[in-house]
C-alpha cells in the first residue's frame, strides 16, 4: 500500500528551537478560528493547538508530548507559533542591516 500526502495550503510556516522543526497551519485559508503546530512536518505529531481566534477566547491545548514541557519552553513556543502565524516564517537568524535614517 502506498501513501501519499496531500500539500497543505494552509501552511503559514516554520520556526525552531535548536533541535525541533515546527511548521504551523492554519485551520482553513479564510478566517481560520485555530491553528495547530506540528512536530517535524508531521502532522501526526501535534504539538499546540490555538483555539478562539475569532471569538477572542484564546485555548491552547498541548499534545501529549509536549503538555510537560517547561512553563518558559511552552510560553516561547506558543510566542514563536502566534508570530509565525500572523506573520509567516521568520528569517535565519544571522546578520542584519538597519538603517537609522
Amino acid at each position: 500500500m502506498t501513501r501519499t500526502s496531500i500539500p497543505d495550503s494552509n501552511v503559514r510556516g516554520a520556526f525552531s528551537d535548536g533541535g525541533n522543526t515546527f511548521s504551523v497551519h492554519a485551520s482553513s485559508d479564510e478566517a481560520p478560528d485555530s491553528f495547530q503546530v506540528y512536530a517535524s512536518g508531521s502532522v501526526a505529531e501535534i504539538v499546540l493547538v490555538i483555539s478562539g481566534l475569532n471569538a477572542g477566547i484564546l485555548n491552547a491545548t498541548w499534545g501529549l508530548n509536549w503538555v510537560n514541557a517547561s512553563e518558559e519552553w511552552r510560553e516561547w513556543c506558543e510566542a514563536e507559533a502566534f508570530m509565525v502565524f500572523y506573520n509567516g516564517t521568520k528569517p535565519a537568524v544571522g546578520r542584519v542591516r538597519v538603517c537609522h535614517g
